[in-house]
């Protein structure tokens, strides 16, 4: 039986299958994006495909920041927030 990955979530430290969270990406160039393929070079943190749980970390976006180690501008977090609550909606 072959181990499937595991992660955790930076809100809420929930550990699920890596393929059950939404990663968030800081790319080589700095640029802070949503990964929907999970495969996106980078520095990735996870978070859980629930509403509740998007919308606490982005108030402050503490955890996040923390770990992608690189402060998120608020014009970063709106966007997030869009790719991020669109990507829950959609499924």
């Amino acid at each position: 039986m072959k181990k499937k990955p595991q992660r955790s979530c930076v809100s809420c430290r929930t550990v699920r299958d890596k393929k059950d969270l939404l990663r968030v990406v800081v790319s080589p160039e700095g640029d802070v994006v949503y990964d929907p393929t999970g495969k996106l070079a980078g520095r990735g943190a996870y978070l859980c495909p629930d509403e509740k749980c998007i919308t606490a970390e982005l108030k402050k976006a503490a955890k996040l920041s923390r770990g992608l180690k690189k402060p998120l501008t608020e014009e970063e977090i709106q966007e997030l927030a869009k790719q991020l609550l669109g990507s829950i909606a959609d499924n």
